[in-house]
């Protein structure tokens, strides 16, 4: 029989609690690891069903709430991207979170991951949009010898002006990177693809940067306005892809 198993884990990490969703194929195994890592709506069933979804496909996907340091926050569907009140509430969730409290709690999945049998011993591999897709390349480059496979989905903030800017690391990884941006996105500026493309270009690291014409920002989510399906259904194909080639 198929099917997945889908649970919630306290996990533990050196600030807290943080719920988590973990699911795995019912059958099968180990499988390997793939940390998916929210964007700024936060913790809803459209990403534990794109958890399952990559599940499916033969690998057990860890999805943490990270917003846990400031309580359990939970937007509904219905103010999803609305109103003043919603998206002051959720610049304040995303800005209670960095670039290294992430590292911190992935140091705590990884060791999570370590212990869990239905897991495959070896690489990892994650996925974050929008908010996350700095993580994406934080983590990769934070824990070069563990994670082989990272998936950055419109990225934000991946280029900036601060010391903890990600594209200053990029020399640090080990592993396979792939950029899906929008073609318009006021939340990526115009300098982002360059100087993120001109700093990889200047290691050895192996990546695939793509523009997907004819997007914006929130492109691969169906549940939104800016749902673009050709190019949703290629970013999945292309992440895919590459936890194939890397993790299995």
């Amino acid at each position: 029989m198929g099917g997945l198993h889908g649970y919630e884990v306290p996990l533990e990490t050196e600030d807290g609690v943080m719920p988590t969703f973990v699911t795995w194929p019912k059958t099968g195994g180990p499988f390997p690891p793939v940390i998916f890592y929210m964007d700024a709506p936060g913790m809803r069933e459209e990403l534990r069903n794109m958890s399952r979804y990559i599940a499916e496909q033969g690998y057990v996907v860890i999805l943490p709430d990270m917003y846990y340091r400031v309580g359990k926050i939970r937007f509904d569907r219905d103010g999803l991207h609305s109103g003043p009140q919603f998206m002051a509430v959720m610049r304040a969730a995303r800005d209670s979170i960095s670039n290294e409290l992430i590292a911190s709690d992935t140091g705590a999945m990884l060791e999570y991951i370590d212990a869990l049998p239905q897991a495959k011993k070896g690489p990892v591999g994650c996925a974050g949009y929008c908010m996350s897709g700095r993580f994406v390349v934080t983590v990769m480059a934070r824990f070069p010898e563990r994670m082989a496979a990272g998936a950055s989905l419109y990225g934000t903030q991946i280029v900036t002006e601060e010391d903890d800017s990600p594209h200053l690391f990029v020399d640090r990884i080990k592993g396979e990177l792939y950029l899906a941006f929008a073609e318009t996105d006021s939340y990526v500026p115009d300098n982002v693809i360059p100087d993120l493309t001109a700093a990889l270009e200047k290691t050895g690291v192996k990546y695939s940067l793509k523009v997907f014409k004819g997007t914006e920002h929130g492109f691969c989510f169906a549940e939104r306005s800016q749902y673009h399906e050709p190019s949703a259904k290629q970013v999945w194909l292309d992440m895919l892809d590459l936890y194939a080639r890397k993790l299995k």
